[in-house]
């Protein structure tokens, strides 16, 4: 099967499409905003889900622990990261996760650290929780790689501050955090006794000669403070099945984040979704190289167009499939660039003030789908251009 071909989703209730007269005023955009990807999911958690469907009872069943091994070995093998069984927790999704643990390890009014730009629930997650927010704006250097400012993180955290939401690979940004990088940042929270809560869902899409690096995995302390979100729904394209997981160490911690979880009754998640799971990272290895090539085509194609085209900036991402332009050279007003792309070029796409202040005079968009997708919309947008 070739994973990589169109397949038209325009028909089904896929959220991108489905949403486009609500989000863009128009059905005539090529939707590239949300990150769930245009490609097939794996051949092998297809048969999986279809195996499973033989059996006539679907009822409520339990995660299995060869579901949750399978993601520990996938975890051992490309990340370096040893996790134990006891430590792995089901989640309907990573955003739930975060809403949990902001609950579980603060009070109303506390301040939660957030990096801008960032995917938006981590704003809405903490305002919506009754936490404030503490904005660490991300700053780029003369080479345009986003950077943590230490010192004027130190600066800015208070006896209120009780935790960091780190997003380890970064979106919209595509950064992947180095060792140096991570280990300052969480040298500074164990300084001022500030958990980390680090979404690491984007952690397969990573780019040679980067490597993604759990910040847990730096030292028993850091393994101690963090609470990891990851799960198989950006690698394998599966976002549909609703299933995360949730990585704590620390026994007094789980038990913490394990109380507020039952109050909300996350549950152990659906059959279907487990099968899923386990075939993905048992299963999906080959699927996902191949995956990773598809990608990095499509970012080499982004980077040649923009080659010709200065007025927009693609510094091409070290992980996600995600491609943050910077449109500031066209000289636009966010709103503007956002009619610009819908009207003028015929695409939906994510505006980069949605990610916060620092995200003003960019867009984001969605570069995993089929070549030909990707080809179209730099065709539409370079007759946008010249028009």
């Amino acid at each position: 099967m070739d994973e990589f071909r169109f397949i038209d989703r325009s028909s089904s209730n896929a959220e991108k499409y489905t949403l486009r007269e609500k989000l863009f005023h128009t059905e005539e955009v090529q939707p590239m905003w949300v990150a769930d990807m245009d490609v097939a999911t794996p051949e092998c958690v297809i048969y999986a889900v279809q195996k499973r469907l033989l059996h006539p009872i679907l009822g409520y069943e339990i995660m299995s622990d060869s579901a949750y091994e399978a993601q520990i070995t996938w975890m051992r093998e490309h990340h370096g990261f040893t996790i134990k069984r006891e430590w792995l927790s089901y989640s309907p999704s990573v955003v739930a996760s975060i809403g949990c643990a902001i609950r579980a390890f603060s009070e109303a009014g506390d301040e939660v650290i957030v990096m801008d730009p960032v995917y938006p629930p981590f704003y809405s997650m903490v305002k919506d929780n009754n936490r404030s927010l503490l904005l660490h704006p991300l700053k780029q250097d003369s080479a345009g790689v986003y950077r943590f400012d230490i010192e004027r993180l130190r600066a800015q955290i208070t006896p209120k501050t009780k935790l960091l939401l780190l997003c380890s690979p970064h979106n919209p940004i595509g950064r992947v955090w180095s060792h140096d990088e991570l280990l300052a940042v969480g040298t500074l929270c164990l300084e001022h006794g500030i958990r980390i809560i680090s979404d690491e869902i984007h952690s397969d899409i990573v780019f040679a000669p980067h490597q993604h690096v759990p910040i847990a995995s730096l030292s028993e302390a850091l393994l101690h403070n963090t609470i990891t979100l990851i799960g198989p729904g950006k690698t394998f394209n599966m976002a549909g099945f609703s299933i995360s997981t949730v990585c704590i160490a620390s026994d007094e911690v789980r038990k913490l984040y394990e109380q507020e979880a039952h109050r909300v009754h996350f549950g152990d998640g659906a059959v279907l979704s487990h099968v899923a799971f386990e075939s993905a990272y048992r299963e999906g290895g080959e699927w996902h190289q191949k995956l990773l090539e598809h990608l990095r085509v499509n970012a080499s194609l982004i980077e040649a167009w923009v080659s010709e085209h200065p007025t927009i900036k693609f510094r091409p991402p070290e992980a996600t499939y995600l491609g943050w332009l910077d449109c500031r050279e066209l000289g636009l007003g966010d709103r503007e660039l956002r009619e610009f792309f819908i009207h003028k070029a015929g695409l939906g796409l994510s505006p980069g003030l949605s990610f916060g202040k620092e995200g003003s005079g960019f867009m984001r968009l969605n570069f995993a789908v089929p070549t030909s997708v990707l080809s179209d919309a730099l065709d539409r947008l370079d007759k946008a251009l010249n028009d």
